[in-house]
């Protein structure tokens, strides 16, 4: 790698997902970009992702796209595929369901009973 900025950029969908064993996220788009700073033996990385990803509803079980807008730095590791899957995961809610009224109208019927 020649010194100096470069930027890198690639997409993270379904099968990034899977190379992990994930089962939670069913679909994603995400845009990875890294933005890498090589001097004397020294890597510095900022690397932001955006995208979406597809999850199930925790209410109606119907598919949910979700918005994904993270960030990390790095200073060690040249490989960031663990990072990227690790900040895509923990920036996803702990409650994932659809906004008031977007669940599917059947299954909520059911819940209320």
């Amino acid at each position: 790698m020649e010194p100096g900025r470069s930027e890198f950029k690639w997409h993270a969908d379904r099968e990034f997902f899977a190379s992990f064993e994930n089962t939670e996220i069913l679909d994603a788009d995400l845009e990875v970009v890294a933005e890498v700073d090589y001097e004397d033996r020294m890597v510095d990385i900022q690397c932001r992702i955006d995208g979406t990803v597809v999850v199930i509803c925790d209410r109606c079980l119907e598919e949910l796209t979700l918005p994904v807008h993270t960030s990390f730095e790095e200073s060690e590791e040249l490989d960031l595929r663990q990072d990227v899957y690790d900040y895509v995961c923990i920036s996803l809610p702990m409650q994932r369901i659809h906004p008031e009224g977007e669940c599917n109208g059947e299954t909520v019927k059911y819940l209320s009973k």
